[in-house]
């Protein structure tokens, strides 16, 4: 596409260096010949980071809480107020506010990628006070948004009956990689998951679970609010042995630990509508690794599972349970064999350079 590089700044709450999902729109937008500068803070240990596309990280007071989402909004706002651009991009409704106001007063065209559904997140969902204040400003927001997509259809379906919407649909797949076995440095078989560590992912139970499977180990990429807890609770359960924490890994590392599983785990609790509808790129990037999955029965991960036939479903996270879902993912073999033949077809067929078209369509529109 050509352009007049036209410039669009996007924005986040998060430090950008572990954002998959933001970094490849970003890289999309890019190659189409827009000007692109990604927004977003600084954090005392954040590492450096370098992109093809342009980046500015605010240092702010506070590191979280309302302050936080407050002060970030405010700077955003007031840097928004004089930038130069043509397009604004926001990601999520935490960074939602300070990119409208200056939309409006600026007139200029806002899009929206809500990463989830916000209002219940399982931070909020027990806080019915801060939910309502979140409430209030999607209502606000949201009926006067155009350009909106979200990362799968069940998010896309409440939001458009809410507020008479038309939010689109850009699913977190990752981008075609050349398939290459990795190769094991012992029988020893891993289970992995990769992401954020945060309450209701099942990481408790998934812990718990290896108490009951041996010649197993679990690895967990990532960081996030429960880290000690669950480092604890390994401690506890005497397991250190059994479980290794890689900490968050940038996205070429964490690419080469993903092909060395056996198993891949998505297994998040049904603690609100945000994790019902739960449609992760871990899910995904697992399949494009042709790592087979464990999914939690919820309709958007186990409905991937159904249609591609790469992995197990579970209707139950108890431990033991867990444990049974784990032996029969890695030493069922007629299952395996049937997984490996089906994972590559869905790891053609799930890539980024297919969703990115969503993305094209609607920047194409702003700007014809």
């Amino acid at each position: 596409m050509k352009t007049d590089k036209k410039k669009i700044i996007v924005s986040v709450t998060n430090d950008l260096v572990s954002d998959n999902r933001v970094h490849k729109v970003c890289t999309t937008l890019y190659s189409m010949g827009f000007e692109v500068l990604l927004v977003g803070r600084i954090l005392p240990h954040s590492s450096e980071v370098k992109r093809q596309y342009s980046t500015k990280r605010f240092q702010l007071l506070f590191k979280k809480g309302p302050c936080f989402y407050a002060e970030y909004n405010f700077r955003l706002f007031l840097y928004l107020l004089f930038a130069k651009y043509d397009i604004l991009l926001s990601n999520d409704l935490d960074s939602l506010t300070g990119n409208f106001v200056a939309s409006q007063l600026r007139n200029k065209p806002l899009v929206y990628d809500s990463h989830e559904y916000f209002i219940e997140v399982p931070e909020l969902v027990h806080r019915p006070k801060i939910q309502s204040i979140w409430l209030w400003l999607e209502q606000k927001i949201l009926p006067k948004i155009q350009y909106a997509y979200t990362v799968c259809q069940s998010i896309a379906d409440v939001y458009n009956k809410e507020y008479g919407t038309d939010f689109k649909i850009v699913r977190n797949l990752p981008l075609k990689q050349n398939y290459k076995p990795a190769e094991k440095q012992s029988d020893e078989k891993i289970i992995l998951y990769q992401g954020a560590l945060n309450i209701g992912r099942g990481l408790e139970q998934a812990i718990k679970a290896m108490n009951n499977i041996d010649g197993v180990k679990l690895v967990i990429a990532g960081d996030g609010d429960i880290r000690e807890q669950l480092h604890d609770l390994v401690l506890q359960e005497k397991l250190h042995d059994k479980i290794q924490f890689a900490g968050r890994l940038p996205l070429e590392e964490l690419a080469k630990l993903t092909a060395t599983a056996d198993l891949g785990l998505s297994i998040e609790e049904d603690l609100g509508l945000n994790y019902r509808f739960a449609l992760p790129n871990k899910l995904f990037d697992y399949i494009q690794s042709q790592v087979p999955v464990l999914v939690t029965n919820l309709p958007e991960m186990a409905a991937i599972v159904k249609k591609y036939d790469v992995g197990e479903i579970t209707d139950s996270l108890e431990p033991k349970q867990l444990a049974d879902k784990f032996r029969e993912a890695l030493f069922n073999e007629k299952k395996r064999k049937v997984w490996k033949e089906k994972l590559p077809f869905a790891a053609k067929e799930l890539v980024w350079e297919k969703e990115e078209k969503v993305i094209q369509e609607i920047f194409k529109g702003i700007t014809r």
